[in-house]
This record gives C-alpha cells, structure tokens and sequence, in this order.
C-alpha cells in the first residue's frame, strides 16, 4: 500500500500556501503547482472550513453559478487545474512523480471533463499522461467535457485510450504497477446498485493499482462513494486524497465516505456567493 500523506494541521504561523482567504481560483492562481498537499490545503482553507453541501446543492450551485455568468467550461478549467495541482503534489508526497505514467481514468461526465483538464495541466508541468475514456461512446457525452477530450489530441506527452468494454480496461492494466499515480475521475456522484461495466473494471483497476503501491487521487469523490450519503457500491474506489469542490461535501464526512476518501481538499472553483443561496 503507499504512503498515506498525513492529515493536515492548521499552522501557527505564515505558511508557503496563504492566503487563507481570498484564494484566487485554481486556473487564475500562477503559485498552485508548487505547493506541497499541505501548502494547498492552507491555500483553501476558506473554501475547507465552509459549511458542507449535499451533492444536489453542489448541482444547484453549479447552475446558478451558470445562471449568473459564470461558463461550465471556466469552472470546469479551474476544477481540472485543482486536480492537476494536487495530483503532482501527491506523486511528489509519494516519490514517484516523474517515475511513470500518470493514468487518468474518465467517465463520460463532467466528472471525466476535470480529469481531463487535470491530463492537459499534468502535462504541461512536465508529467507523461495516459487517459483512459472508460465509456461505451467513442467521445465524451457533455459538451464541455467533450471540447477538453478534443484539446487533448494536440497535447504533447498525452495518449488517450478509449475503453468501451471491460476487455479493454484489461489491457490497459497490463503493468499498472509502473504507473505514478491513479487519477480517478470515473464517477462525480453516487450509483445505485452494482456498476455497470467498463466503469466497474476501471474501478478494480485503480483498487488493484493501489494496491500495488501506486497512490489514488479521487476526483470529486472516490467511486462509487455517494456524496450526500457516504454510502458505497461494490466494489468502491479507496483513495489517498480527494479533491472536491467549492464547499466539503457531507458524504466525504461520513465514518465509510471518510474510509474511502483518504484526505480530503476542497477547491474553490469561482462559484460566486450568490449561487449559494436558496
């Protein structure tokens, strides 16, 4: 198993990762990618200590966020920067950054539209990227999501695999012990019932990944780990760090979503104050 990075603690005392408050979002803040997981932590901390949400607040949030200006694919952007920033502090956290391909898995969603971002971001500050679209559609099936898939074919150090059937999850995971790290962007939200296939592959790829040494970065939440409830379908993604957005999520508080989630980041993402409100 790796390295489980240690829980953070808040410091006494000026810290790489301030300001508290007024943290610009991810895609707008030039300093995230060298920060430490802690100097991130304490770069949102104002976004860590807000009250937690549901997922369906999350997805009210989300559109009225829209409703007022704010466009899917910019919060989309600094969602998947968020990722990319985490994800590199964690291979550093864990040695292995630069040892091996970062695989990114992706569900068809939005969900799969951050890791996808998070490939793009791990890419540019010099990682070797490997992203698996794990779906039955040859594209993803938002349109924000599918532009980043798009952007991603010109993107050097990236090779994007499509996954249809869980026959090619397999030969994806020939060797996945190599890689440096596991990107889980599979599914944003809970699942009802057993998953269906190739998700259900993709996820004991990254159970069997981690449990090969190879640490797991959870996007939004591990799957399938449900965010309002904390309740998991079988089998369940276990990750070392979870970066969710906006405000803690209630499911990732709970005593399963807190077994799964390993340590928690909560990334503002520019969803302004007003769509908070009822």
């Amino acid at each position: 198993m790796p390295t489980h990075p240690s829980r953070p603690t808040r410091p006494t005392g000026p810290h790489p990762g301030a300001p508290r408050d007024g943290a610009p979002p991810p895609a707008d803040d030039p300093a995230l990618f060298a920060l430490d997981l802690d100097g991130l932590a304490e770069r949102w901390a104002a976004a860590m200590d807000r009250a937690p949400m549901s997922a369906e607040e999350m997805t009210g949030a989300d559109r009225k966020a829209q409703a007022l200006g704010v466009p899917g694919i910019r919060l989309m952007e600094h969602a998947g920067t968020a990722v990319a920033a985490a994800a590199r502090a964690l291979a550093a956290a864990t040695g292995r950054w630069g040892l091996g391909p970062i695989l990114v898995l992706c569900g068809p969603g939005n969900n799969g539209g951050d890791g996808l971002v998070a490939a793009r971001h791990l890419a540019r500050h010099g990682a070797a990227v490997v992203v698996v679209l794990v779906a039955g559609e040859s594209r993803p099936a938002t349109p924000d999501a599918a532009r980043n898939w798009d952007r991603l074919a010109s993107t050097p150090a990236v090779e994007r695999i499509h996954a249809a059937v869980a026959r090619d999850v397999a030969v994806v995971g020939q060797g996945v012990e190599k890689a440096a790290l596991i990107v889980d962007a599979l599914l944003g939200t809970g699942v009802r019932g057993a998953l269906r296939e190739p998700v259900r592959s993709a996820v004991e790829l990254a159970v069997r990944a981690r449990g090969a040494g190879v640490p797991v970065l959870a996007v939004d939440t591990p799957t399938a780990c449900d965010l309002t409830s904390g309740e998991l379908s079988d089998p369940a993604v276990r990750a070392d760090v979870t970066v969710t957005f906006h405000r803690p999520k209630l499911g990732l508080r709970t005593r399963r979503g807190a077994a799964v989630a390993g340590r928690v980041l909560v990334a503002p993402i520019g969803i302004p104050a007003g769509a908070d409100r009822a």
